[in-house]
């Protein structure tokens, strides 16, 4: 037996019962937080104020609580009040110990399981609160009820007081305040107060009636942002429409209830050309969808063809509107409150109830042909919307199909214009959209031919915001785009064949440049979505200005105090040799070496990766700065025009 194998076989000797370790209680929290939170980044951090918030829902819900407040203290914690009937104090009979404490100190402890504390819920699986105890330095909890105050604090998960009376109170409901771990969140433990308020504004939203706020101490001057919606989703869909001009001026609400699923759908057109559907289940935002989803698909598709054909806005002879002609122009919110739903994964981004297709699309259907044959002039304008959509899809399918056939769209025939990179696998490779010939040349020379590939565009290319699909399609500078990337298009689309993993916008630093950059944005936005989610867009920041002595070259990146940093620069220079200061407008300035040293190489270029944290916020400003409509973007204009120093024209 050889020397190695000798050790391996010891080492096989060691690994006995003694090795297995059992986590006690919250020590599997602590030891493995992402199992519970998804992440220790930012995101799980922001997770634990929703697992204490869904609590306060449930109670919403439950029809016992009317007000949530949510406090972002001056040292970073969170407090979450709410009005309800207050955590039970009494003791659980299985562990012999205050409920509060088992709710706050035990996995699985909650009134979510056996239907008799909730009827409805959203965090089902009962381990919020304490998750959010054992990842937290220290949580204090403060249940008012009976006429008492009851205060009972933790100290990273483990009980630090026990449950006692601390006062009288005419009070009832919940006061829990935590501070999250630095030992937890080593990434960061701010929060960020807009992140916080577009979620607590979402929520007021899918619980009519609701009150709830959400104030930041952290500012001399604290920020205190308070939501109250009688409309409910309805509301929200006159929100998410705000910048659009719409077919009908009261968006159409339905609601009904079935096997003890609720189910409320608010929908109303626009005269523009993309579908904003929002679903959501227990208050769950459901992004990948799920049966009530596909339910209301199917019935929405199927009432409006069955509307047009009775109504004879359709012949017997025409083809089926599908779901994509009538759903454009559409924004929808579904939100089902369901009494026993199954979510795919902790995460709960999906719906996997059959009978919630079922209820939805029979609830929807009822009181949607209802709404139509009561509305014949609003029927009539979306049964026409659907036929133009319809027109312009089949344009669309005969202007690909006709691509195709001249190899335009094939990867085999990638765009004359495209300087490839070498390597084929797509997570090195990088595709620089670039702007003009003199700039793709100068980038094509000096790119890093093993990995980097130029696209130069022409111009300015179609703003997709106000054009249909054909037209889009039929853009030469659009079309070498969606070839390059080996993606597809619109409904064949698959960010899985994508042939670069970043993608980067490289324009010039004035107005036309930053107006191609939106241009671009917008595209992708409205028919690239998944790419910028998967991360893999971003902006180069080619240098303002670029300060000469001698031989030697100082860059200054973009940012608002571009002006200081240059004169910073210059005053800390010597008087001699002479001090030159060159302002690049436009690549073209930059030779092949420059513009690879300050923009390419990526050791040490500046590049900007696009995010989307709010979908809804996103959608609203791709409608103002692109959409038809003036008045909110002179107002954006006049609103942020004293941020403008220097404007180059």
């Amino acid at each position: 037996m050889t020397e190695e194998e000798k050790n391996l076989a010891e080492r096989a000797k060691e690994y006995d019962a003694s090795q297995i370790q059992v986590l006690e209680g919250l020590e599997a929290v602590r030891k493995r937080p992402g199992m519970y939170i998804g992440s220790t980044s930012s995101e799980g951090l922001h997770h634990l104020v929703w697992e204490i918030v869904d609590n306060s829902i449930d109670e919403a819900l439950a029809g016992f609580a009317t007000k949530i407040e949510v406090i972002i203290e001056k040292d970073n914690s969170i407090t979450v009040i709410d009005d309800g009937r207050g955590i039970p104090v009494g003791i659980q009979e299985k562990t012999g110990r205050p409920a509060v404490e088992t709710v706050f100190t035990v996995l699985h402890a909650g009134g979510k399981f056996g239907g008799g504390g909730y009827k409805v819920s959203g965090g089902l699986h009962g381990v919020g609160s304490s998750v959010v105890n054992a990842l937290s330095e220290i949580l204090e909890v403060k249940v008012y009820k009976d006429g008492k105050i009851h205060y009972q604090k933790f100290n990273r998960g483990a009980v630090d007081s026990d449950l006692t009376i601390i006062g009288d109170t005419t009070l009832h409901g919940t006061e829990v305040h935590f501070l999250p771990d630095s030992e937890i969140f080593t990434e960061t433990t701010e929060f960020n107060f807009d992140k916080l308020a577009t979620r607590i504004r979402e929520l007021a939203f899918l619980n009519r009636g609701l009150n709830i706020s959400i104030k930041d101490c952290r500012p001399d001057e604290p920020i205190l942002k308070e939501f109250y919606f009688e409309g409910g989703i309805k509301s929200y869909v006159e929100h998410l429409n705000g910048h659009k001009t719409v077919l009908f001026p009261e968006p159409v609400f339905v609601e009904g209830e079935q096997q003890g699923i609720i189910v409320e759908v608010a929908l109303q057109y626009t005269d523009g050309y993309h579908t904003n559907l929002l679903s959501f289940a227990n208050n769950i935002h459901t992004y990948e969808g799920g049966t009530h989803e596909s339910g209301f698909k199917t019935a929405l598709t199927r009432v409006v063809n069955d509307y047009a054909r009775k109504q004879k806005i359709m012949k017997d002879n025409d083809e089926n509107l599908t779901g994509e002609d009538v759903r454009e122009g559409l924004t929808v919110v579904i939100s089902i409150k369901h009494p026993d739903p199954q979510f795919e994964g902790q995460t709960k981004t999906k719906l996997g109830n059959s009978e919630a297709r079922t209820v939805t699309d029979r609830l929807f259907s009822e009181h949607f042909s209802k709404f139509l044959m009561e509305n014949p002039t609003v029927g009539r304008q979306i049964v026409e919307k659907g036929i133009l959509a319809s027109k312009a899809r089949l344009a669309a399918k005969r202007a690909r199909e006709v691509t195709r056939r001249k190899g335009a769209l094939e990867i085999s025939n990638l765009p004359g214009k495209l300087a490839d990179c070498s390597s084929k696998d797509p997570v090195k490779s990088e595709l620089f959209i670039v702007e003009g010939d003199s700039a793709g040349g100068s980038a094509k020379q000096g790119r890093s031919r093993e990995y980097q590939a130029i696209l130069p565009i022409r111009g300015k290319i179609l703003n997709v915001e106000k054009a249909s699909m054909d037209k889009i399609l039929a853009n030469e500078e659009i079309r070498a785009l969606f070839t390059a990337m080996g993606t597809g298009f619109g409904s064949d689309f698959d960010v899985a064949k994508a042939r670069y993993h970043k993608l980067v916008i490289m324009t010039d630093a004035d107005v036309d440049g930053a107006h191609i950059r939106t241009l671009l944005l917008t595209l992708f936005y409205r028919y690239m979505r998944p790419v910028v989610e998967a991360g893999y867009v971003y902006i180069a920041q080619p240098p303002l200005y670029g300060v000469k002595q001698g031989k030697n070259i100082t860059y200054i990146q973009p940012g608002k105090d571009a002006e200081e940093r240059l004169q910073a620069v210059v005053d800390a220079l010597p008087a001699s040799p002479k001090i030159s200061v060159q302002r690049y407008k436009g690549l073209g300035e930059m030779d092949d070496h420059q513009l690879w040293e300050t923009t390419m190489d990526p050791e040490r270029r500046l590049m900007l990766q696009v995010t989307v944290d709010d979908a809804i916020e996103a959608d609203q400003v791709f409608e103002m700065l692109m959409g038809d409509k003036v008045e909110p973007r002179r107002a954006f204009i006049e609103e942020n025009a004293h941020y403008v120093k220097n404007l180059d024209i």
